[in-house]
């Protein structure tokens, strides 16, 4: 567990440990939640498809392709809940593959007409 104050700005970092020097890794998504055992009934995104949901949301620049550095301003589940869960989805991508997801950074996905 980390503790910190609602408000108070929280810096993470996700780290890929493989062999392989070429990978690279992006935030895809980001979701808290108060239950760490549910991510799906009551969760809070901070990113989805890569784009920052929060305001206070921010991807910082990495020093190696291996590490992905982000953070936001800590917050709580109204007042019921005294913790805080995060699950995040990392992609991992080939480094210089610019075709790949972690190239492309935000995707939006563009809902079709019926007609289509």
């Amino acid at each position: 567990p980390y503790y910190v104050d609602r408000n108070q700005n929280l810096f993470l970092q996700a780290s890929l440990h493989s062999s392989d020097q070429n990978l690279t890794v992006f935030v895809d998504i980001c979701v808290a939640s108060p239950d760490s055992g549910d991510f799906r009934t009551l969760v809070y995104e901070l990113t989805k498809s890569g784009y920052a949901s929060d305001s206070t949301y921010v991807l910082f620049p990495s020093p190696r392709r291996d590490v992905a550095r982000f953070g936001f301003n800590a917050f709580s589940f109204v007042n019921r809940f005294p913790s805080v869960f995060l699950q995040c989805e990392l992609v991992v991508c080939r480094y210089h593959d610019y075709s790949s997801r972690c190239y492309q950074g935000c995707v939006s996905r563009f809902k079709r007409n019926a007609d289509s």
